[in-house]
């Protein structure tokens, strides 16, 4: 975490926030020496190439587990009543 002065974050103001938003980095500012606060980027929502990418790196239900997972929502659902509207 990089760590800066109070008074050169406010005199690169949006420097600092668009290196915080576009680079994920985050600060920890100081003033007199003495830590005041810490920034850090805002979780910001990922794209879809973004989730493509990331998707052969999760953990995935083996065959088995995808089956039993199906037969479980299949067994909920006979087990629930069916759900009415109340516009009809």
């Amino acid at each position: 975490m990089k760590t800066m002065t109070v008074s050169d974050a406010a005199r690169n103001f949006s420097e600092f926030v668009s290196r915080a938003h576009s680079g994920g980095e985050s600060a920890l500012l100081v003033k007199g020496g003495k830590p005041m606060v810490k920034v850090i980027p805002a979780r910001r929502t990922k794209l879809g190439r973004e989730l493509a990418a990331v998707w052969p790196k999760l953990p995935h239900l083996s065959s088995a587990e995808a089956t039993a997972f199906g037969d479980d929502i299949a067994e909920a659902r006979r087990k629930l009543p069916l759900v009415g509207s109340k516009w009809h």
